[in-house]
């Protein structure tokens, strides 16, 4: 298996397209760092995994909190040995509302989750990849502030997934001589739970009419992608099948962003 003997970290993995490619790695040989910010959904992943005969961690933090991700990565390696491979996954949709109606608080809690969870991921974690001799990292972004402007209110957010593309290249180059790549995933609709971690509010005011033909994703008629179709994506980018790709993002949304952006 080509991920025998190697490990990951997973953030965002009790569900939906963490949960999925923490399961995919864990097929695939790889002990992987289920982390997020509920011990019962981390819990419940890791049996998943034990039970099909792969190895896990269950790990709790909000990937935010600086303490809470230092401790989480040093018990990952301290419980394997080593660290591989990041999927900084975790995120948020958090509040769409008008940019004068959005709080401080609210704005800062969505750039707290996505931006800052992102980069303490990666500022905890790739010290270990460093000390490997190499490895890869993905994170999840969105066709959100990458291809799409058009869904109302969704400025915070959408920011915070132009943001962590332009942390992937500029951390492509940096950590090029270290052998390590850095590439993102952008999702289109994916049938995961995120939605439960979004707030409309008032975004009719902050829309515009966008109009375009029956079905907003072309190649399925309309029906989202699934968690696993991500997941294949994300383990093909962590894999030495793309020991030639870093610093570039991939969009994997049917050709929905081409549509409706």
């Amino acid at each position: 298996m080509e991920f025998s003997g190697k490990v990951a970290l997973v953030t965002g993995a009790g569900s939906g397209i963490g949960k999925a490619a923490a399961l995919r790695l864990a097929a695939e040989g790889c002990a992987v760092g289920v982390l997020t910010h509920t011990g019962d959904e981390a819990e419940q992943v890791v049996g998943e995994i034990r039970a099909r005969g792969g190895r896990a961690l269950a790990l709790v933090a909000d990937v935010s909190d600086e303490d809470a991700v230092k401790v989480a990565i040093a018990d990952l390696v301290r419980e394997f040995g080593r660290l591989d491979h990041l999927f900084a996954n975790a995120g948020i949709n958090g509040v769409w509302a008008p940019i004068d109606e959005i709080g401080p608080d609210e704005w800062d809690r969505t750039i707290a989750t996505n931006l800052r969870g992102t980069y303490l991921t990666l500022h905890y974690g790739v010290p270990h990849l460093k000390r490997m001799g190499g490895g890869a990292i993905v994170i999840t972004a969105s066709v959100n502030g990458t291809r799409i402007f058009s869904n109302a209110g969704a400025t915070a957010y959408s920011c915070t997934k132009a943001a962590q593309v332009a942390m992937a290249k500029m951390l492509a180059l940096e950590l090029a001589k270290f052998r390590i790549r850095v590439n993102v995933v952008c999702p289109g609709a994916i049938d995961t739970a995120i939605e439960g971690s979004t707030t409309h509010r008032d975004t009719s005011v902050a829309g515009e009419a966008v109009e375009y033909p029956e079905g907003k994703v072309p190649l399925t008629d309309g029906a989202p992608g699934t968690a696993d179709e991500v997941a294949d994506l994300v383990l093909f980018l962590l894999s030495d099948r793309a020991r030639h790709i870093s610093g570039t993002p991939v969009w994997i949304d049917g050709a929905e962003s081409l549509l409706v952006g």
